[in-house]
């Protein structure tokens, strides 16, 4: 007699191979379904899928009876995939795409309707982008304004880990859908990301075509998780190891988000990427971040250009939230100033030699003493996602004369004479309140240096002077706003006017300590 165990393991591959040949294993990827949204010109959309060795794939886009165009492949003998890239197609819709393999005399169809054309933008990081609808300011009036935005569609990925790159998602938790109250809602930090939905809806708003919003985050994630192995190689970072960091609440090992979350959406075609992290790698490799975020955004961007066949541009708009407050004493104080500062690659301003094509939205005046989430999760998502989409307009829609950053000093003049700092911004400025505390000196004498506050003094529509008085020895440095909880809500002392964008953190040094000396911001 024979065990039951060796008839499965001599039965179950006949089984498979009868599936499979019966055309079982033809499938679109996953996420290509129903009401989805393909990036449009002058981008090809990428559509591929799985199905059996050497069957050949037609690819048709109908719009009603109409057929708009036919590509023809066939599966790849070792990866058992095919793929097509359609013609760049205006913005509208909606279309059906249907695929078919054909094996000898056996065809197989696929099809999914409603597929609208536009543009695609992935959006992740951790928990304040995991944040859904239904836990920002006003929710039930947000969720209730969905009826105008049924052509901006949204897909979430689920939260899985894996040790090596995946071809494709292991799951979905919401499958591409027209928006609604229910899976905006859905529960806290759960399906559809709030910052995700609200840049996209501005984004609708500007442009008037459908937007494709796919969500993939973790909160409490470190972005060593969400780094391919080359990027963290690149620039140094230790091989894992325990990860004891009270920041530190979600999957940390390196990569793992990656190859799970990440990797799988590379052949799409993009638009491009907004992100929002940083909150788990304030005590966890902080001093890399300046390395470790400009090779994360390198290595998606040349993943995604060549996963798509070269349709997702090589340098695509990547939009990032420089990161909030928090009122946590997990952190030291340092941290936070810190993240912010790596997140600019150091330079305290985007696009920079470091980051181009990148743009950045300031959120440490959004703070949120009474977010019953904690105040690490501010809930004022809204002024977020408004000032994401200003740097999308500017740097992905190529917008012009519009204000996307909050102003920055381009030289600080050293009046030692007076004790004076003499600040000139390249923007106009707003003082909304005078704060003795906010802008800082380094003071160094007997070679022992100590930051000291520097009060505001006289200011113009684009100078400002601070009193240095309080240092007797030598001014080195000037920095700005290089706290945890630098300020208020909406209460910074410096914004721009007419945009209300506030003036970002930053740290310069004075090298020359001769009277008038010149210096700008800098590391």
């Amino acid at each position: 007699m024979v065990a039951p165990g060796l008839v499965l393991g001599l039965v179950l591959p006949l089984i498979l191979w009868a599936d499979r040949s019966a055309g079982i294993g033809f499938r679109f990827a996953s996420y290509i379904n129903n009401d989805m949204v393909l990036q449009k010109e002058p981008a090809g959309a990428v559509i591929w899928g799985f199905g059996t060795p050497g069957a050949a794939v037609t690819v048709t886009l109908h719009q009603g009876q109409e057929t708009i165009m036919k590509k023809v492949t066939s599966v790849k003998a070792h990866f058992d995939t095919w793929m097509v890239v359609l013609d760049p197609m205006k913005a509208g819709g909606p279309f059906e795409v249907m695929a078919q393999q054909t094996l000898e005399k056996m065809n197989f169809t696929l099809r999914v309707h409603d597929v609208l054309f536009g543009d695609v933008w992935l959006c992740s990081g951790q928990s304040n982008m995991q944040m859904t609808v239904l836990q920002v300011f006003n929710a039930t009036r947000e969720l209730s304004n969905t009826a105008a935005y049924q052509s901006v569609r949204i897909l979430s990925v689920s939260p899985i880990q894996a040790e090596q790159e995946l071809e494709d998602l292991v799951a979905v938790d919401l499958q591409w859908s027209k928006p609604t109250s229910e899976n905006l809602g859905h529960g806290y930090f759960k399906y559809m990301s709030a910052v995700c939905w609200l840049f996209g809806r501005h984004l609708y708003d500007t442009l008037q075509y459908p937007i494709g919003l796919i969500a993939s985050s973790w909160g409490g994630t470190p972005i060593e998780a969400w780094s391919s192995g080359r990027s963290l190689e690149a620039c140094g970072v230790p091989k894992q190891g325990s990860v004891p960091y009270n920041s530190v609440t979600g999957p940390s090992k390196h990569s793992v988000l990656w190859n799970a979350m990440i990797h799988p959406l590379r052949n799409m075609t993009l638009k491009g990427v907004v992100w929002y992290q940083g909150e788990s790698n304030i005590n966890y490799n902080t001093d890399l971040y300046n390395c470790t975020f400009p090779a994360l955004i390198e290595d998606w961007r040349e993943t995604f250009h060549r996963g798509s066949q070269g349709q997702t541009e090589r340098f695509f708009p990547f939009g990032f939230v420089q990161l909030s407050s928090d009122l946590s004493k997990k952190s030291s104080d340092d941290g936070f100033p810190q993240i912010r500062w790596h997140q600019t690659a150091d330079f305290g301003y985007v696009p920079n030699p470091k980051m181009p094509n990148t743009f950045m939205a300031v959120a440490m005046d959004l703070c949120d003493r009474d977010s019953p989430f904690g105040s690490i999760h501010p809930r004022d998502k809204q002024t977020v996602a408004y000032r994401l989409h200003l740097g999308a307009r500017a740097l992905a829609y190529g917008e012009k004369n519009l204000t996307f950053e909050g102003p920055l000093p381009e030289k600080i003049e050293l009046l030692a004479h007076e004790g004076l700092l003499n600040l000139t911004y390249y923007q106009q400025i707003q003082v909304q309140k005078r704060d003795n505390k906010i802008f800082e000196i380094s003071c160094c004498s007997d070679h022992r240096c100590k930051w000291l506050p520097a009060s505001m003094n006289t200011f113009s529509t684009q100078s400002l002077t601070l009193a240095i008085d309080s240092c007797q020895g030598t001014v080195v440095a000037l920095r700005y706003a290089w706290t945890t909880w630098p300020c208020e809500y909406k209460q910074c002392p410096l914004y721009h006017p007419s945009s209300a964008l506030p003036a970002p953190p930053f740290i310069a040094f004075i090298t020359d300590q001769g009277s008038g000396h010149q210096s700008n911001v800098a590391k």
